[in-house]
């Protein structure tokens, strides 16, 4: 630090014009007294403005005697001290890097509990230019998470915004993705939002995780939700990679909208729908109550079903999709049967039809409207009338015909999820594995972009109370979900799958038996090779004896000491 600043700033000393102001007229007596109170609070000597404050007390007449005494009497060496106790913790056997996370995570602490934004701000204020101390600050990870902390706890100080952007500027700017401190910046916040989208687009594996952090950081703030969406409307429009950006927009809506934010004014207006006003007023009266309107779906069906229709994209969002499904899928909502065909009609409009280009150059294709909308209103006849399970065997070929259409597996997994949480459905179920949950294997093989949902749901029932049933039913019931997980896991959703198991497994809340039954299962339903990833999920289940040491024979010949040989000589590294 520069021997002009004054350290005592932060916790309750003078500040760095101190020095300035010694060559202005000062009353000798008052320059003395103040002086002289400083140098009697203890380890004054250590302060790095001890220097400027020396000289304004000798050029008012100051006693050198009296000032020594004062510092020396008054100095309790707490910094050296702290050096003394983590030597003799390292000569202890502490290792240097522990004792050094030891006194840097205790000073966080209490700076983050003394640390006062008014007099930080006039440290930054009267500084004049980038003080040398904070420049050293940003270039340690220990140093910037403190900043970080105080970023949240006060996003109105000066300084610490200052320091925010002197972080995103030496390229930090990924670590600041989740700091409302950002929003305040347009310079930053920019680099932080381009830090997201491009580990969104590059990072597929993880790419729900990038999603829900985006959506955090950009629901920060009307105006960052505003500023995002319509650069992610403008990238979207992009031949190479633009649907992926969309989905990356739809999804941040999303989370808006749960968030509890009205934000239907922002998505009509970036959506086009300003050029039809009857459309969109239609649509932003559903959007702002979340729920539809018979006179505005006859609207909308009227003005799609003529020969010259609005663009498809007013229709084809999320939002109105679900609220479109769940009429129609869900066995609590009655539709009146005058507007069931404009519901169904719009839906498949919605899924199936394709236009020509930008601008809309060339007509739309409408080759797959007609069979999405029978296949849609079969499949709703079917769900609608609450038939019995063998009412739905009867059915199934239709069923699964109908199920190939990805908006008719929407369907059935939204009806399926109704009717499979209803309290009562395993009490009353006589079959080892229900006919709804059995159609879930069909969709989940059609239908990859579904195997996160169908989890979902699966996860949902395996962790379900089923306090009715008793502990044997109980425990087959769980297995039997197991069994839909092996089977999705067969089908691609591999690591998702693996990854909940191993978590009952480290919770420990998890009967033992299931988690042996689910290894069980999938060693008997895979084959070499294998990725890395998986073994190194799996292996480790594998070769716990408490999941698999009943299990294992005296050879080498069971699936499971086959499985843990194989491993052990092809990932070596693992």
């Amino acid at each position: 630090m520069d021997d002009e600043y004054d350290g005592d700033g932060w916790g309750g000393g003078d500040s760095p014009g101190d020095d300035s102001e010694a060559g202005e007229a000062e009353n000798p007596e008052e320059v003395l007294s103040e002086c002289l109170k400083k140098f009697s609070s203890p380890d004054y000597i250590m302060e790095p403005g001890i220097f400027a404050q020396l000289k304004r007390y000798f050029q008012a007449g100051g006693n050198p005697e009296q000032v020594i005494d004062l510092l020396s009497g008054n100095y309790k060496a707490f910094a050296q001290t702290a050096n003394l106790l983590a030597e003799w913790l390292i000569l202890a056997g502490v290792k240097s890097f522990d004792v050094q996370s030891m006194v840097e995570n205790h000073l966080k602490d209490m700076v983050f509990k003394m640390f006062d934004p008014k007099r930080a701000d006039i440290i930054f204020t009267q500084e004049g230019e980038t003080p040398g101390w904070l420049t050293e600050i940003i270039e340690h990870p220990t140093w910037r998470s403190l900043v970080y902390r105080l970023a949240e706890e006060y996003p109105d100080c000066l300084l610490l915004n200052f320091t925010i952007k002197l972080i995103s500027d030496a390229g930090y700017q990924g670590e600041i993705t989740s700091i409302s401190t950002a929003a305040q910046q347009i310079e930053v916040f920019s680099r932080v939002l381009k830090t997201a989208i491009t580990s969104y687009l590059s990072n597929s594996e993880k790419r729900q995780a990038s999603i829900a952090e985006c959506a955090k950081m950009v629901c920060h703030g009307q105006h960052t939700y505003v500023y995002s969406q319509a650069l992610l409307h403008v990238l979207s429009q992009e031949p190479k990679g633009g649907f992926s950006i969309k989905r990356l927009s739809q999804e941040i809506t999303k989370c808006a909208r749960e968030n509890g934010y009205d934000i239907t004014p922002i998505l009509m207006s970036l959506n086009g729908s300003s050029s039809h006003p009857p459309a969109c007023e239609a649509l932003s009266s559903m959007f702002s109550r979340s729920s539809l309107n018979p006179a505005d779906i006859s609207f909308l069906y009227r003005h799609y079903s003529s020969n010259d229709p609005p663009p498809i994209e007013l229709i084809r969002t999320p939002h109105l999709m679900e609220l479109l499904v769940d009429a129609l899928f869900r066995p609590s909502v009655k539709l009146n049967p005058e507007h069931k065909p404009k519901y169904i009609y719009l839906l498949a409009y919605a899924v199936s039809v394709t236009e020509g280009g930008r601008g809309r150059s060339k007509p739309a294709s409408k080759d797959e409207l007609m069979p999405t909308k029978q296949a849609i209103e079969k499949v709703h006849n079917i769900c609608s009338s609450n038939p019995s399970s063998t009412e739905i065997i009867a059915e199934l070929s239709t069923l699964y015909s109908c199920i190939r259409y990805p908006v008719v597996a929407v369907g059935v997994v939204r009806w399926v999820e109704c009717v499979v949480t209803e309290p009562s459905y395993f009490k009353l179920c006589t079959e080892h594995t229900p006919i709804h949950l059995a159609l879930l294997d069909e969709v989940v093989t059609c239908h990859q972009l579904l195997h996160r949902t169908v989890l979902n749901l699966l996860i949902q029932l395996f962790e379900s109370k089923q306090d009715e049933l008793e502990i044997l039913v109980q425990l087959e019931m769980r297995k039997m979900l197991l069994d839909r997980m092996v089977s999705l896991l067969c089908v691609g959703c591999v690591v998702p799958v693996v990854q909940y198991v191993i978590q009952c497994w480290q919770r420990g809340d998890t009967d033992i038996s299931l988690i042996r039954y689910f290894v069980t299962e999938v060693l008997e339903a895979i084959a070499p090779p294998y990725t890395g990833e998986f073994v190194q999920l799996f292996l480790p289940m594998v070769e716990h004896e408490e999941v698999t040491g009943t299990t294992r024979g005296d050879g080498d010949n069971d699936p499971v000491s086959e499985f843990i040989v194989y491993c052990k000589a092809n990932y070596v590294n693992l």
